[in-house]
């Protein structure tokens, strides 16, 4: 299974990696993008089973990637893993085609319960 991870805190990154591996992803292939941007070029060349993104990120945050991989036609397993959590917010990821929005801090349970219908 090929992962993507796209955040632009190191630290969150490392963090998820290591839960995901936990999960079972150990034998895929997990990626790393800091933001949209470099997230966006990086599907382009090689679309991922799974994109786990943050919402608010510079150059091109979450939800512009979500419409992005949209209008161009990418349909990877897209979640949010994000501070931000109002019933607006989760409303319009899941109206973009978002599959789940993991809210931070998370637990490994967390983590599990919203990424298992995935792996």
């Amino acid at each position: 299974m090929k992962v993507l991870l796209v955040d632009d805190s190191r630290a969150m990154r490392l963090l998820v990696t290591r839960m995901i591996k936990k999960l079972g992803v150990a034998g895929g292939d997990i990626s790393e993008a800091d933001d949209g941007d470099v997230a966006l070029d990086m599907i382009k060349q090689s679309v991922p089973d799974l994109v786990l993104s943050d919402w608010n990120m510079p150059k091109m945050n979450g939800m512009d990637l979500l419409i992005a991989l949209n209008d161009e036609g990418l349909t990877p397993v897209f979640g949010f893993i994000t501070t931000e959590a109002t019933d607006e917010m989760r409303e319009k990821a899941m109206g973009a085609g978002a599959k789940f929005l993991i809210t931070k801090p998370f637990t490994q349970d967390s983590m599990e319960e919203a990424l298992d219908p995935y792996l």
